[in-house]
């Protein structure tokens, strides 16, 4: 079936091509229309956060959508007469704008405590009738609009509020990963055009999934940060993928076979293992739907959509991108290219003699750092981050340094205490024993008076923490309200209170997911252990590999926790402030890392697998397999390494963590695992690496997937060694070594050919 498809893409390229372009301006115009509709927070639906927005809906109408801040400064004092006037028109403008409910504005009778003490910052409330996504951008834009009117002569005019951060789109870091994929590529393949078709299925890919995540923000809750997110991964495995192809297109080539033919082969031996590594990729994204999350659900079909649009343009784009290449793909070389040795001739097969000559030395060494770099995920914090982290260049930014400046750092993140009690009561009395008991808990600032619900049956309450809304000392007070101060407070009360607000609402679902990525993993390792013990028929080699998945996480963890957390070489990568690690990152680098590892897996393994069928030597078939598609894994993963490394130039945190992180797990999964651990793992381990029961063998389906791509790929001209290490059986059936050995006495994962020729005949 692949190579049909393959052959379909290349005899029918220009309607392919057509068909792909058409897609294209389809989805990108119904995106642009269409608008985004990203979201910034989400409560946990459930949680004791989501119960005080409940109640705030219904009970407060006014108060029940989000609200944002206009902070303004100037050095003549915000009471100037010309300030006040430029700001009080401000107000007014603002109070009219559809979608707005009412600002408070600081020079009104009794709100003096919107003024800091120095009377050169002040702030007013702006109320809006929605939550932060549901804000539409025409509601924004005319507040965004009237601030910048009243900026000037020294009055410095700044919005504070989730809904005014800016969203993360395409800028320098895709540019940065793209051109950073092209030299990879140019020093891979020599030629411009060979060097071009990988860059051109990304790109295809990527443009018409941006369209789709646009569409998709519309139908389930999307976060701001999944366009990055996609073009990340858009990029780095579009381009993956196509190497893959390319590099057996071109092998193709130079066996003899037309271009026609080398597409067909190209497409039913690569197409075929990026198919099965995309599904995987897909499986394991979408398993996310597990965590109960809207944000991680719409995280998981916009990126599963993004590697499906890569994936079936990488198996007919590309063949009919190679169509109209033909015989030209060596065109615009930067060098001439030559046919490579045999690999046994090749760097890589005496790494692999190394690390089996010295096992243990090469385990425990990998071992070691791989541990080092893991330890400080066992301090890992889950939460959000606030303003602070947000680059200076944004106007949340500006605001949160203005008001932490003017009030203190908790300003940023007030915590909303909605109270509810039976209509009719009169709980005045419990009212305020509650507040004191707040204005009195270590770690508060200040405390608002109750305000009533009209109902009479419930009531808000505004505290302000003295530490900043990502500080742990803020998620202490939230834990501390709620279990200790207001519970021994209501002490024979029927009055109900839930902590809501922004650090409540992170640290809800820091919780939810912290519990459940324990399940998440062990669902995507068991897919894991399934999939390879169908693949290789072993039990060791898929467990291995969940293994080595497990450290590989650990340590990519555990670097961001010391970058992002501690602070360690903030300064390298833009850190503004350390602070807590996105909930989401662990699951979606998780999910991500596990399915691109299960790619290099099954390059690796399967060639592995086949170099053992036919020699029965392991020593020898991991040295032959390692040899023989090392170049190629190590491209790919440079590749991903660069092209996530580069979004650590973009400007939102949550986009650096991300590309850090993955390029840190892509890094060592290409390195230390790949080139040491599991050489060095299945030469301690000899022929029980392919140890597999007759019962399991009779119960576990079969999948075959065929992966040999070799860029040291047998070349004509280039003799292939008989396979004189191969063991014999004679008529009597007893089994022999080859003369290829002479020492006869050594230890079988000992041997290393010192001449590859192929042996005489007339010796056996």
């Amino acid at each position: 079936m692949f190579a049909r498809v393959g052959s379909w893409s290349f005899h029918r390229r220009r309607w392919v091509l057509i068909g792909w372009l058409v897609a294209l301006a389809t989805v990108t115009i119904a995106g642009i229309a269409a608008g985004n509709s990203y979201s910034q927070n989400e409560t946990m639906p459930g949680t004791e956060s989501a119960r005080a927005v409940a109640l705030l809906n219904v009970r407060f109408p006014a108060r029940a959508g989000d609200e944002g801040q206009i902070v303004f400064t100037a050095p003549s004092g915000v009471r100037d007469p010309s300030v006040q006037g430029r700001m009080d028109t401000a107000f007014t403008q603002v109070t009219r704008v559809p979608g707005v409910t009412g600002v408070t504005s600081p020079y009104a009778s009794g709100n003096t405590a919107q003024i800091s003490k120095s009377g050169t910052i002040a702030y007013a409330s702006v109320q809006f009738a929605q939550q932060g996504n549901n804000i539409t951008t025409a509601t924004k834009d005319r507040v965004q609009s009237i601030v910048q009117s009243a900026r000037g002569n020294g009055l410095q005019v700044e919005l504070g509020g989730a809904m005014f951060q800016a969203t993360p789109g395409v800028g320098p870091a895709e540019i940065v990963g793209v051109l950073a994929a092209m030299v990879v590529l140019l020093v891979v393949f020599g030629s411009v055009l060979a060097m071009g078709l990988p860059i051109l299925i990304a790109l295809f890919g990527i443009a018409i999934g941006f369209g789709f995540v646009t569409l998709i923000s519309h139908v389930i809750t999307t976060p701001d940060f999944t366009t990055q997110l996609v073009s990340m991964i858009g990029i780095g495995v579009g381009i993956d993928y196509a190497l893959f192809i390319v590099t057996r297109y071109r092998q193709g080539l130079d066996d003899g076979l037309d271009p026609p033919a080398a597409v067909a082969r190209a497409i039913d031996t690569a197409g075929r293992a990026v198919i099965f590594a995309g599904v995987t990729v897909m499986i394991s994204l979408l398993g996310m739907f597990l965590m109960g999350l809207k944000p991680a659900q719409g995280i998981a079909v916009s990126t599963s959509v993004t590697v499906m649009l890569v994936m079936v343009a990488s198996v007919t784009l590309l063949p009919a991108a190679l169509g109209f290449a033909g015989r030209n793909i060596d065109r615009l070389s930067i060098r001439r290219r030559t046919p490579q040795g045999h690999h046994r001739q090749s760097v890589w097969f005496r790494w692999s003699r190394i690390i089996q000559n010295h096992p243990w030395p090469a385990l425990l060494s990998a071992a070691v750092v791989l541990v080092v770099l893991a330890i400080p995920v066992l301090g890992i914090r889950l939460g959000n981050a606030d303003a602070g982290s947000n680059p200076t260049s944004d106007t949340t930014r500006r605001s949160y340094d203005l008001v932490a400046h003017g009030f203190g750092a908790g300003f940023s993140g007030p915590l909303v205490l909605a109270v509810e009690y039976p209509q009719g009561s009169n709980q005045t009395a419990t009212l305020n024993r509650l507040t004191a008991a707040v204005r009195s808990t270590p770690d508060v600032a200040t405390v608002q008076a109750p305000v009533p619900s009209r109902s009479g049956d419930a009531a808000v309450i505004q505290v302000l923490p003295i530490s900043s809304p990502q500080s742990n000392s803020t998620a202490d007070l939230v834990n501390r309200l709620r279990h200790t101060v207001i519970p021994h407070s209501l002490r024979h009360s029927k009055v109900v209170v839930y902590v809501g607000g922004f650090t409540a609402s992170g640290t809800d679902v820091a919780h939810h997911l912290g519990s459940r990525l324990p399940l998440f993993m062990a669902g995507v390792l068991a897919l894991s252990f399934l999939l390879l013990l169908a693949v290789f028929r072993s039990v060791l080699v898929p467990l291995k590999a969940v293994v080595m998945n497990l450290l590989s996480i650990s340590a990519a963890y555990g670097v961001i926790v010391a970058i992002f957390q501690w602070g360690w070489l903030g300064n390298v990568v833009g850190v503004a402030k350390a602070g807590p690690i996105s909930p989401y990152l662990p699951m979606i680098m998780f999910a991500i890392v596990f399915g691109l590892s299960m790619d290099y897996e099954v390059f690796l393994l399967s060639r592995i697998r086949e170099e053992y069928n036919r020699s029965h030597d392991n020593a020898l078939a991991v040295a032959d397999g390692l040899a023989a598609t090392a170049r190629v894994i190590t491209a790919a993963a440079l590749i991903m390494v660069t092209v996530f490394a580069s979004f650590a130039l973009g400007n939102s945190l949550v986009v650096k963590v991300f590309g850090i992180g993955l390029a840190t797990a892509i890094l060592v999964d290409a390195t230390l695992v790949r080139m040491v651990l599991v050489p060095a793992t299945m030469e301690l381990l000899g022929d029980r690496n392919w140890w597999f029961p007759r019962w399991l063998d009779r119960v576990t389906p079969r999948l075959q997937i065929e992966t040999s791509l070799d860029l040291d790929a047998e070349h004509p001209g280039v003799p292939e060694p008989e396979p004189a290490l191969v063991r014999s059986q004679d008529d009597t059936g007893t089994k022999s070594r080859s003369h290829e050995d002479p020492d006869h006495s050594a230890p079988r994962r000992r041997s290393w050919p010192e001449n590859l020729q192929a042996p005489d005949p007339s010796a056996t």
